[in-house]
């Protein structure tokens, strides 16, 4: 079974066609990346998988469910977590990842494994409002990978992160993906999705220009790396 099939995808605000016929698919087990420049349609195609957007044409399915029919089983195999999420600054990291698992049911292991993800040592029981940004990054992503989602959707993971902590995340995420979750995640960052993700789809404009592993790609259009293949493929 595919983690998600998304078939002939549209998305429409008013006369602007964000999403412009999208097809792909996300294999159970894999981590696939959504990768091309700011505005090209990526953070749209995962809010409408995440069941956050309505779809203007096409269909989504995610395990099998219909994203717009049967929003509320997906939502409980599914996390998402956005760029620009943000957390409770006046409670520690604890407190924060304590009353996210409230609504999980409170479970005292899902703290544990999520205090273990974010690996903020004793700095877990400051307040968040004493975080750098890459501390948070990563009690965010701990957050959304807690409760062992069947699909998780990262929008941006390490975005504005600096080498260390954007390294760290990716570890988090491979980890993740080896115990049993499907990671669907956003980037503009080619160079570091090629090393991240088992198949890539580029997109700009609202359509997918090229899509797979990225030693395909590279072979496929004599590239040393991503990013010259999708400049190639703009050409």
């Amino acid at each position: 079974m595919n983690a998600v099939e998304v078939n002939e995808l549209v998305k429409k605000y008013g006369e602007f066609e964000a999403v412009k016929g999208v097809s792909f698919n996300v294999n159970e087990g894999e981590i696939f990346g959504l990768i091309g420049p700011n505005g090209a349609g990526k953070t749209t195609i995962l809010r409408i998988i995440a069941t956050l957007l309505q779809i203007t044409e096409g269909s989504v399915r995610v395990f099998d469910y219909d994203v717009e029919k049967e929003a509320d089983e997906v939502r409980k195999l599914i996390s998402y977590l956005p760029e620009d999420a943000g957390a409770y600054r006046n409670l520690t990291g604890r407190e924060y990842l304590s009353f996210i698992a409230t609504f999980f049911g409170g479970k005292k292991e899902m703290v544990e494994r999520g205090i273990e993800i974010a690996n903020l040592g004793k700095r877990i029981d400051d307040k968040i409002d004493t975080y750098s940004k890459g501390m948070i990054r990563r009690l965010l992503v701990a957050r959304a990978l807690m409760n062992k989602p069947k699909l998780s959707i990262l929008d941006e993971p390490t975005s504005g992160l600096d080498v260390i902590n954007a390294q760290e995340v990716r570890k988090i995420i491979q980890r993740t993906v080896k115990e049993g979750t499907t990671v669907l995640l956003s980037s503009h960052n080619m160079l570091e999705v090629e090393f991240l993700c088992h198949r890539i789809a580029l997109i700009n404009e609202g359509r997918i220009v090229e899509e797979g592993s990225p030693e395909e790609l590279k072979e496929k259009h004599d590239a040393k790396n991503v990013e010259e293949v999708f400049l190639k493929v703009m050409k």
